[in-house]
């Protein structure tokens, strides 16, 4: 626990300008002596100077390329010898706008090392929504991939006042427009500068001032400005390592999920920084199906992705399975079993079965092998609810996903799981260093989630009364999320507040847990989203499984190969959605309405939980339709509003 102080602690502010106090503890990682970003990097850059750093490929199919950590010294002292030469002032932000690169990278420390902020923004964002973070956020320069992020920006240059310069990173620039700089001549406006300019400015920084501006993706309304200090990223980076089990130097990761996300940012260039790690850079459509490439290629011994990614995994696996025959397929399902089993005995303290390395020559290892993982030391999931099936199918193949839970007002991660220290369903322990306490408990344990440690940010920019909202007079995060603790201390989050149903009833209804165990019940459904606020009863909205378009993202019309075989176990023939729908096909209506009620039997708690009614949609959800974020999580209003007629439909019959 933090030592107490009589004095009255700064927990928040709303300006970038302003300070915090750091509540630094007395043993342990809450004593770890606090350090800037800048004092953070320089230890790994002195310390193994030829190691590789970075790895990339210009091209689909070229060969890898490297830098050593000297390179990479060099190349954010350059960035930010640049970025001073085109005016960026103190406190002001660096928007960077593009897929995971060299070029982030040394963009974003580089902002840091010149004094200003770093500020990452999705490259899925309107035009507008960067209008919004780059006035938001005083930008003077903003860094950009290619000539399609560079049309954003030149669309509402003329609305940014604090904008002075656009860098592009990747390719030439089709025109000569004022203001903007290819990555070359960007490079050689601070060449003349002195290395000692920068480090002037960096002696000047302290660990509780800003460093870093996180715009939270949100699901309403514009994003807030989340303001992290050097202490906020480099504890909770230096406290994570503290008691790892990682090498020094001999670390590889895979970085492909947006860096504008605190995860990824957090593991992608402070994680492995801290620890002196290699990291490979994924293709830009990585996520429409070019990401086992990169992780073959790379071998990661940390490897992290969103439930998303996890569940394409399994789709690709699982079509595999289906083609196999004979004994491999036997051999397969014996091995599976055993997996399972095993995993679930270790999980109540007992020995696995006897023939578990059989099964781990032959199954485990062969399938984590062929999936790049085979030398991954901890595979882990987060950013939303993980559904269960998805977790069985990897304990299958020993391959527990850890789940960890956090939020950019938190750094990253505040909750944790570990080998021996995880249970299916929940989220892990508080990281070493920080609190969790549950805010108004009901009868079942349930009540709002809060947290505390110096990973806590310092602010949102320019919002008093929000800011005031989040974070107390004793410093407690109020996240926003319900969840309970067991009696082991083991997180279990059981929905969010703003989405928590209130039924015309008064009753209060927690969608995600009746949503997952639809899913679990029917395991060919995507999504289910229930309604029922101010309602009289609950209905849902569910998809099925389809196949995603690898160039666009959208969800298509076709069935994904596993769905389509469980319905020819069920005697359907469909093999599109349209085709289910158009015919109303009984057997697959039954299935759902089947799943349904086995959860209204067997799993809901009152009257008030039970599902009534229900919609298949003819499209699955997916970020270019709207209805999921930019880290898969559902948009609720987006849906609701998409959908309204249908879900007037289903509260017609008032007598329910």
């Amino acid at each position: 626990m933090a030592a107490k102080s009589a004095v009255r602690r700064r927990f928040h502010c709303c300006h970038p300008t302003e300070t915090v106090d750091i509540a630094i503890g007395e043993s342990g990682v809450e004593a770890l002596p606090p350090v800037t970003i800048p004092e953070f990097f320089k230890r790994t850059f002195d310390k193994i100077p030829n190691g590789k750093a970075l790895c990339w490929k210009d091209n689909k199919d070229g060969p890898w390329q490297s830098m050593t950590y000297a390179e990479y010294k060099k190349l954010i002292y350059s960035v930010a010898k640049s970025f001073l030469k085109l005016g960026l002032e103190p406190y002001h932000a660096v928007g960077i706008l593009g897929f995971n690169s060299v070029e982030w990278f040394a963009s974003s420390i580089g902002a840091v090392f010149a004094g200003g902020l770093s500020t990452g923004i999705y490259t899925t964002n309107s035009p507008e929504a960067c209008h919004y973070i780059l006035e938001n956020s005083r930008a003077n320069i903003v860094v950009v991939e290619n000539q399609m992020q560079m049309d954003k920006i030149l669309k509402i240059h003329d609305k940014l006042p604090h904008l002075k310069a656009i860098v592009q990173y990747k390719g030439e620039l089709n025109k000569d427009y004022p203001d903007t700089y290819t990555w070359r001549k960007f490079l050689e406006l601070g060449k003349d500068m002195e290395d000692s300019v920068i480090d002037n400015i960096i002696n000047k920084q302290q660990p509780n001032q800003c460093a870093m501006l996180m715009y939270t993706s949100g699901t309403t309304g514009n994003p807030k400005g989340v303001m992290l200090s050097h202490d906020n990223l480099t504890w909770i980076t230096l406290s994570r390592l503290e008691n790892s089990d990682f090498e020094y130097g001999k670390e590889r990761l895979v970085s492909y999920l947006p860096l504008s996300h605190i995860v990824p940012l957090y593991a992608d260039i402070l994680m492995t920084s801290g620890v002196g790690s290699t990291v490979y850079f994924a293709q830009p459509d990585a996520l429409k199906g070019t990401l086992l490439e990169t992780i073959i290629a790379a071998r990661p011994t940390m490897f992290f992705g969103v439930p998303r990614v996890w569940e394409k995994i399994k789709e690709r696996l699982e079509e595999a399975f289906t083609h196999l025959t004979g004994m491999k397929s036997r051999l397969i399902s014996w091995g599976r079993g055993i997996g399972l089993q095993g995993n679930k005995n270790l999980l109540k303290g007992q020995s696995v079965p006897w023939v578990w390395m059989v099964a781990n020559r032959l199954v485990f290892k062969k399938i984590q092998g062929m999936l790049g993982l085979d030398q991954c030391k901890g595979m882990s999931v987060g950013a939303a609810p993980l559904h269960p099936e998805t977790l069985e199918f990897f304990l299958s193949l020993n391959m527990p996903l850890k789940e960890g839970y956090g939020m950019t007002e938190c750094t990253g991660p505040h909750t944790a799981s570990a080998v021996g220290q995880w249970r299916i369903g929940s989220c892990g322990k508080s990281i070493d260093g920080a609190e969790t306490k549950i805010h108004n408990p009901d009868q079942y344990g349930n009540g709002e989630v809060c947290f505390r440690g110096r990973h806590i940010f310092m602010g949102y920019l320019g919002m008093e009364e929000k800011t005031k909202e989040t974070i107390d007079d004793e410093g407690w995060l109020h996240s926003g999320d319900i969840g309970r603790l067991d009696k082991d201390n083991f997180l279990y989050i059981t929905g969010r507040i703003k989405e928590l149903i209130i039924t015309a009833g008064g009753e209060n209804v927690p969608p995600v847990y009746i949503e997952d165990c639809i899913k679990t019940e029917v395991p060919f459904l995507s999504n289910v989203m229930l309604i029922g606020d101010k309602r009289k009863y609950l209905t849902c909205l569910v998809t099925l499984k389809c196949v995603v378009d690898p160039d666009t993202g959208e969800a298509t019309n076709d069935l994904q190969p596993p769905v389509i075989e469980m319905f020819k176990e069920l005697g359907c023939k469909c093999t599109t959605v349209s085709q289910v729908i158009e015919t109303e096909d009984k057997a697959v209506f039954k299935a759902i309405q089947d799943g349904i009620d086995r959860y209204n039997t067997n799993q809901s708690i009152s009257n008030a939980q039970k599902v009534r009614k229900w919609k298949l949609l003819k499209t699955d959800f997916s970020i270019p339709g709207g209805e999921l974020g930019p880290t898969l999580k559902l948009r609720r209003p987006v849906v609701t509003t998409k959908y309204a007629e249908l879900i007037e439909l289903l509260y017609l019959d008032s007598h329910l």
